[in-house]
């Protein structure tokens, strides 16, 4: 990754962010040049000249928010209504969501993507990673469709693509070549999937995982559905395999829902080693059992992210869209009230996806990336608990969203 140089903090800018409030609660002006914070500057300070200004009033201005986990492929709300059908297992939603592509033939964009990613900047989403189907189904036929929707939404979205075998990788025969040709194609990142429960090997599909990632100097992000000794194991292979290889940084878990069985032993012993390798955990805090202790892995040193995953799909009729929900629902799961609980919950979706997926620009500061989402909110508490949407969007230097009243935010 290439340093940005900070732009002339004393130049014209383009777009000034007048009177806006800092998480930390300083009042500030935001000076933008282009798709980079140009300045911070005190809110009484002299001003030079700026292309653009718009007055906030006082209201929270936050980086913009990452959405560390979502199919964009597999979202169905440009359709009608489809009733849930699948039960149970994994293996019954594949199944399911595979005799329903055979017979659809509607563009991705239109069955839901775009509408999805409509729903996601709304909301204050500025960047995203996506799991894109590779399988006997799909084929490579799905990226093409994303990576076409990824360059038509540049100018307001950060998207990795993530090659992800849904079928798993030595269970259809077709997948490995296929992650090969999707990794020279333009996917950012190679995927994997249950090595145990869906191919039956605990090693076989992440030999080949990792060497597609060594071979092509690609980050992995694994669907981890496996629970019990099987997948505590995998988290550990994964871990081990990832320190062996100088990969550290680079390979996230998606889901590890066995971290929710482990006692207190495993679990210390399974964060050091996830901390030692740099390997990071995504969760998108589901709801029963299966969701990780994500305020205890976080206390171990364990690098935690949150996604939404499946919106309105064959897997799951949900709709929860924006992360300042999904924030939400962690704080409800694990009955987070202090105000310093509540804060600390930002960071899965805006520092540490930065730092660890790459992903958003994770602070408000000079030189990083001009996604900026302003609330009218007094605080970031405030803002969790109330669930608010942005009044302002700023996506890559550029006003995306704009909810404001007669051109300013009503203070808070």
């Amino acid at each position: 990754m290439t340093s940005t140089p900070e732009p002339n903090a004393g130049a014209p800018c383009d777009l000034r962010l007048h009177d806006a409030t800092t998480a930390g609660g300083r009042r500030v002006t935001i000076d933008i040049l282009g798709d980079r914070v140009a300045a911070l500057r005190d809110a009484d300070a002299p001003l030079p000249p700026a292309g653009r200004t718009i007055d906030l009033g006082g209201a929270l201005v936050l980086p913009g928010l990452t959405d560390g986990h979502v199919h964009l492929d597999k979202c169905l709300l440009g359709l009608d209504w489809r009733p849930h059908r699948a039960q149970g297992s994994v293996r019954a939603l594949i199944a399911d969501e595979k005799a329903f592509r055979r017979t659809t033939r509607v563009p991705l964009a239109e069955q839901g993507a775009e509408a999805l990613l409509e729903r996601m900047i709304r909301g204050g989403t500025t960047s995203l990673r996506t799991h894109v189907d590779i399988d006997d189904v799909t084929r490579l036929d799905h990226l093409a469709q994303i990576l076409d929707l990824r360059a038509r939404w540049a100018d307001r979205l950060q998207i990795q693509i993530v090659a992800f075998p849904q079928s798993g990788i030595l269970s259809c025969q077709l997948v490995a070549g296929d992650l090969d040709a999707a990794l020279r194609m333009g996917a950012d990142l190679v995927g994997g999937l249950d090595p145990v429960g869906i191919d039956g090997d605990p090693d076989g599909p992440l030999d080949i995982v990792f060497a597609l990632a060594e071979r092509h100097g690609r980050g992995i992000d694994i669907h981890l559905h496996d629970g019990g000794a099987a997948g505590l194991d995998t988290i550990g292979s994964i871990a081990a395999r990832t320190e062996a290889a100088g990969l550290g940084g680079q390979v996230t878990i998606s889901h590890a829902f066995a971290l929710a069985e482990a006692d207190d032993l495993q679990l210390g012993r399974i964060a050091e080693s996830l901390s030692r390798a740099s390997v990071a955990i995504l969760s998108s805090v589901p709801g029963g059992r299966r969701c990780p202790p994500i305020q205890r892995l976080r206390e171990l040193g364990v690098s935690v992210c949150f996604g939404t995953d499946n919106v309105r799909d064959c897997w799951n009729p949900a709709t929860v869209t924006s992360m300042v929900d999904r924030v939400q629902l962690a704080a409800y799961r694990f009955d987070l009230r202090t105000d310093a609980d509540l804060t600390a919950l930002l960071d899965p979706v805006t520092a540490v996806p930065a730092r660890v997926l790459g992903l958003g620009p994770g602070v408000v500061a000079p030189g990083a990336r001009a996604d900026l989402i302003a609330f009218g909110a007094g605080g970031v508490p405030q803002l969790i608990v109330e669930r608010q949407a942005p009044v302002l969007v700023v996506a890559k230097g550029a006003v995306a969203i704009d909810r404001r009243t007669a051109g300013k935010v009503p203070q808070p």
